[in-house]
């Protein structure tokens, strides 16, 4: 138990002497975060933890209403998102203008520009948020 304490108070965790536990929301946010690894179980990260399988199971259901912002997944390979590609409605006139050259991302109602100097690790990033699901 107390390797269990000094691991928790270097997360920022106070622990009072009566063993009640005042858990900051970013201490939440990761455990929280852990079970959504591959191969994770709510009972595996509890016991990491020192807490019971419900309490997390609330704290994840705390995420899933949005009172609980989970820290951004790392990602250790490119993530990849379906392009599709379609002919425009309207035909633009042609002008002697230069055209301007954008990056468009476009998801039902969203649409996103973005300059063509824009990195890869960006684009990727926007891709990820609005495929993120909503509460």
């Amino acid at each position: 138990m107390c390797a269990t304490n000094s691991f928790l108070r270097s997360l920022g965790v106070e622990i009072y002497g009566s063993g009640h536990r005042r858990w900051p929301d970013d201490v939440k946010a990761r455990a929280v975060a852990e079970t959504l690894e591959p191969g994770a179980t709510v009972n595996a990260v509890a016991g990491q933890y020192g807490i019971r399988p419900n309490q997390l199971s609330a704290w994840r259901r705390l995420a899933k209403q949005g009172q609980l912002v989970l820290p951004p997944a790392e990602l250790g390979e490119p993530a990849f998102a379906p392009l599709v590609i379609c002919d425009p409605t309207e035909t633009p006139e042609p002008s002697d203008a230069k055209p301007q050259q954008v990056i468009r991302i476009v998801k039902g109602t969203t649409r996103i520009e973005l300059s063509p100097d824009t990195s890869a690790d960006r684009i990727a990033a926007i891709v990820r948020a609005l495929e993120a699901p909503t509460c």
